[in-house]
């Protein structure tokens, strides 16, 4: 959530925000309403409350007439008090509902628009001319049925569609995709996480994924627990309702976890094959840093993504996304996107987020710096969805015959395997 003192003193600059993301911008003058009353009636409260205590020391000395109207006087300030008390919680509760509702503060520098309004900042690597190479290349699908890596044939049979089973050679190259990104983070000083899968309803909303991001969310009714759709998600609350010393910042976590959407809005969209599942592994970054820093540690994470896909030999680009294309936690957001040949576009592999203190507000971690405490920063970057990565590496690294070359940096992870082969034709 947002600072409410930055609210009032610049209402302009959140309303600006709201019209960015294309959200209400109206919600804001019903936050500030809100905040209005929960104040007043908070100082309303307190004045009763003080003046009920100063009769409380007057009726004992009372007599009489005197102390039968102070006591009078005291039951109708009682039933004010409570008034009062119920007045400041209902404005309160109204206030922190409005309050989760606002997406945080969109990056002056953001491109403002949808999700066609991204500004390309960077591009890396060569595109392959396959027809100069004189064949037309398979999708990912074809080359994952050829290789014996990928069945989603049998995926959609045990459990419906947009599941699959990565098999052989698929599998390995799974973990050699797992392994070498944690190499990759736990060398840049990253601590290798195992994160739980199933968190409870205040860890989801306090990274903001039941907001805009609620339909894509699965939620186990009995239990009242969200499977995740990212580590980002665990990782955000292992520090939840704690004070952490500055001096230990930064704080940096590399997640793996198995993640679960939904997918909810994109029916038809990207159905075949495994680029877009309900359920995949990832390794993700995260950071905490002081709020300072967050603009220098977004582009730290983003070249950690960088390196990652260099090593990886992938031709990709580099774009800073449109405001209302950002989660709602993100104040600015850069994806990395990799170029998929039978498609003849960039798609979007790894995704680093600045949070600001949007998320450490709502999950109450602070920072403690000599006597002062304060919220610090949270970022999130993706640094290998691994559904995506085999997409990009199969399609961009096939050879004629059907066989797939394995860049250098993960042939140590596939026992030195420098190519995949076909095992069917």
């Amino acid at each position: 959530m947002i600072d409410l003192r930055l609210l009032r003193e610049d209402p302009d600059r959140v309303r600006a925000s709201q019209r960015a993301r294309g959200e209400d911008v109206a919600l804001v003058d019903a936050l500030l309403s809100a905040d209005e009353r929960r104040r007043s009636s908070g100082v309303r409260f307190d004045e009763l409350r003080a003046e009920q205590k100063q009769l409380g020391k007057l009726i004992p000395k009372a007599a009489g007439d005197e102390k039968a109207e102070l006591l009078k006087k005291a039951s109708q300030l009682a039933a004010d008090v409570k008034t009062a008390d119920a007045e400041r919680d209902a404005a309160d509760a109204e206030t922190q509902e409005l309050l989760l509702r606002l997406g945080n503060l969109v990056h002056p520098d953001v491109p403002v628009g949808g999700e066609e309004d991204f500004v390309t900042l960077e591009t890396h690597g060569e595109i392959r001319d396959f027809s100069a190479e004189g064949f037309e290349p398979k999708d990912h699908l074809e080359l994952g049925t050829l290789l014996g890596a990928i069945d989603v044939e049998r995926g959609a049979k045990v459990s419906g569609s947009r599941f699959y089973f990565l098999t052989g050679v698929g599998a390995l190259l799974e973990l050699a995709l797992v392994n070498a990104a944690m190499a990759q983070a736990t060398a840049a000083g990253f601590t290798p996480m195992l994160t739980p899968a199933l968190v409870r309803p205040q860890s989801m909303a306090g990274t903001g994924f039941l907001g805009q991001a609620a339909q894509d969310v699965y939620h186990l009714d009995n239990d009242d627990l969200y499977l995740v759709g990212t580590s980002e998600v665990p990782l955000a609350a292992y520090h939840m309702d704690e004070i952490l010393d500055a001096d230990k910042l930064p704080l940096r976590y590399a997640g793996f976890s198995p993640c679960f959407r939904r997918e909810a809005g994109s029916h038809g969209k990207d159905t075949r094959g495994i680029f877009r599942v309900h359920q995949f592994d990832k390794v993700e970054m995260f950071s905490y840093v002081a709020p300072e820093d967050s603009q220098a540690e977004h582009q730290r994470l983003l070249e950690w993504e960088k390196q990652w896909l260099t090593s990886l030999e992938l031709p990709f680009r580099v774009i800073d996304v449109a405001s209302a294309d950002l989660g709602s936690s993100a104040s600015r957001k850069f994806d990395c996107e990799a170029w998929i040949p039978t498609q003849g576009k960039y798609r979007e592999l790894t995704s680093t987020s600045d949070c600001t203190e949007f998320q450490s507000r709502r999950l109450s971690i602070r920072v403690r710096e000599d006597k002062k405490v304060r919220p610090l920063a949270t970022l999130n970057g993706t640094l290998c969805a691994v559904p995506r990565t085999i997409v990009a590496i199969l399609e961009n690294h096939q050879q004629a015959d059907g066989s797939v070359r394995v860049p250098e940096v993960l042939r140590p992870y596939l026992g030195g395997r420098e190519v995949l082969e076909p095992v069917a034709k």
